[in-house]
């Protein structure tokens, strides 16, 4: 069985392809939306802010990741080091390690 894990309205669904860009037959871009504040998320920097102000910490065991940690947790977010290559199924991890927090949206 493929696919993320995702909640919405407090109910876990797989969902089969979340890395798809097109849906219905166009081509729309997902974007990760800092809730709080209702903030596209444009670079990995922006990710790190807001991250960091959640008690996730950079993990540099790994140069070819983009990688964070939470102490208080288990999780560990990894993501592609060029932020071209982040895709929905890298904001679906956000999202599940952060409930409340980010969402996904159709651009």
């Amino acid at each position: 069985m493929n696919g993320v894990s995702v909640f919405k309205n407090d109910v876990v669904r797989l969902a089969k392809d979340p890395g798809s860009e097109v849906s219905g037959g166009i081509g729309r871009r997902k974007v990760l939306i800092h809730i709080p504040t209702n903030e596209v998320i444009t670079s990995y920097a922006d990710l790190e802010r807001k991250l960091s102000s959640l008690g996730w910490e950079r993990y540099y065991s790994y140069p070819e990741l983009l990688q964070f940690h939470k102490r208080s947790t288990l999780d560990l977010i990894s993501l592609p080091k060029d932020f071209k290559n982040f895709k929905s199924m890298h904001m679906y991890d956000i999202i599940i390690k952060n409930c409340n927090i980010f969402e996904v949206r159709d651009m």
